[in-house]
């Protein structure tokens, strides 16, 4: 079983979170932010990932400690989950339409944290989420996974599209990433002999 199991306290957020990378993309999942919900829940799905996720933060200052925490907890669970690293395929990419949106995502799992998101998104808010902080979430996921994540909108109107669509390609990107080759076996895919 490739399980991460978090319980992540701090004075801001307190968050449960299980995931299952090999489930069959079911989800509870409850952040006090609905819109952040809604992209974890269609993620889990598109990923093929089972994720229970339970987050209290401090919504009456602003949704950042939460929006953050969750993505951070999300990529310690996904690098727990992980384990060793040996056998995936380390990298994935994916290219996601949405009506009128194009949006792209490429993770590697390589050790090393990095993130780059481009959201062209103007609008404020989309559903009660802060647009500004689906970039925070993104960069506190690359922090807990220790991974590279890039994730740029290609063109789109939409701004809900726009977050959607992105959301839908990383959940699929990492998908592809965290997938067992059976040709790798249980080597590690790296020539460094770390990830």
């Amino acid at each position: 079983m490739r399980e991460g199991l978090i319980d992540r306290r701090t004075r801001e957020t307190a968050i449960k979170l299980r995931l299952d990378l090999d489930g069959q993309g079911r989800y509870d999942v409850r952040t006090g932010i609905r819109f952040l919900d809604h992209m974890l829940e269609l993620a889990a799905r598109h990923g093929v990932m089972d994720l229970r996720l339970a987050a209290e933060g401090d919504l009456d200052v602003d949704q950042h400690h939460t929006v953050e925490d969750v993505g951070i907890a999300l990529g310690e669970a996904v690098d727990k989950a992980l384990g060793t690293r040996q056998g995936i395929n380390r990298a994935g990419y994916f290219v996601m339409p949405m009506d009128e949106t194009l949006a792209v995502a490429a993770i590697d799992f390589s050790g090393r944290t990095h993130a780059v998101v481009d959201l062209r998104v103007r609008a404020r808010l989309v559903g009660d989420l802060q647009t500004e902080l689906v970039t925070d979430f993104f960069e506190g996921f690359a922090q807990g996974a220790r991974a590279n994540v890039h994730l740029k909108v290609l063109y789109g109107r939409s701004s809900h599209h726009k977050v959607e669509a992105v959301f839908k390609a990383f959940a699929r990107a990492l998908r592809v990433a965290c997938s067992r080759d059976p040709q790798l076996g249980a080597l590690l895919p790296s020539t460094k002999g770390l990830l």
